[in-house]
């Protein structure tokens, strides 16, 4: 295995355990669901949300067929993103991958056991009397996003690929 993709699957690995190792913890020992909103800073809360459907929330639907369908369409994901990691030519790129394969299993380790993904972090702002959120999200959404923007930026500010003659 080249050191690149050790550092890739070392990525994802870390998002994997991280991310189900929160949710379990806010789940069973923290307890959340008792809880309710949990403010941790003016601007930060713990909540639960159970998400049904895809990335912030978009194609809610909670029936067998269409969590069946999200899961087999993140299985393909991961499967295309594990040979392109493999595949890999730049640490950066390496790791993003591994990161969003990481959170992508996350997941889809939720939508398998729950039924639905486990959100709990929601950031907030109040403007002149009205409040604004962001989705509310969990550690495998920001492993995603960091893998995003690790790619993004290995695209267009990386090292430029050798030319083919």
């Amino acid at each position: 295995m080249s050191p690149h993709l050790r550092l890739g699957v070392i990525a994802g690995i870390a998002a994997l355990v991280l991310d189900q190792a929160s949710k379990l913890w806010l789940l069973y020992v923290f307890e959340i669901a008792r809880r309710g909103v949990v403010k941790v800073t003016p601007f930060f809360d713990l909540v639960l949300a159970w998400n049904v459907g895809i990335s912030f929330g978009w194609f809610q639907n909670d029936g067998f067929l269409a969590q069946a369908a999200l899961t087999t369409i993140k299985a393909v994901a991961v499967i295309v993103l594990a040979i392109w990691m493999a595949r890999s030519r730049t640490w950066l790129a390496t790791v993003a991958l591994g990161l969003i394969i990481g959170g992508a299993i996350g997941n889809a380790i939720d939508r398998v056991a729950y039924g639905a993904v486990v959100d709990f972090a929601l950031f907030h702002v109040q403007i002149a009397g009205n409040t604004y959120n962001w989705y509310v999200f969990n550690l495998a959404d920001v492993a995603i996003v960091a893998g995003v923007a690790g790619l993004l930026y290995d695209s267009f500010l990386g090292v430029p690929a050798a030319k083919a003659p």
